[in-house]
């Protein structure tokens, strides 16, 4: 009967020791859980500021402002524009007709086929 009696106390003081160290790891998670939660909390905050701060920097009057402020750039004005024209086939004479076409299909290529 002893040795009934003194089995039955370890086991239950095992128990005992088992039970508070799943307490003591219970409580370092919750406290864990609740730092992740703050910390996600946080980069929600921040990534909502940097979304506000991506939409202010990217205004069309910020750029704007930015283009003739810094970049000292003026706005399109018809008589400063110069209009480029390409030399037909006719007015290219040392060219082959060979040739000519060949570069006729690279450019209409690079342009998406509109002449």
């Amino acid at each position: 009967m002893g040795r009934v009696c003194v089995l039955v106390g370890l086991v239950l003081m095992a128990s005992a020791l088992s039970l508070v160290t799943a307490r003591y790891q219970a409580r370092q998670l919750y406290d864990q859980l609740d730092r992740y939660k703050a910390q996600s909390r946080e980069l929600e905050i921040e990534w909502r500021r940097l979304q506000l701060d991506r939409a202010a920097e990217s205004s069309n009057s910020k750029v704007d402002r930015l283009a003739r402020e810094e970049l000292k750039m003026t706005g399109i004005v018809p008589d400063r524009t110069v209009y480029v024209s390409q030399p037909s086939l006719s007015q290219s004479s040392n060219v082959a007709p060979a040739k000519a076409t060949e570069q006729t299909g690279a450019q209409s290529s690079s342009r998406g086929g509109v002449r």
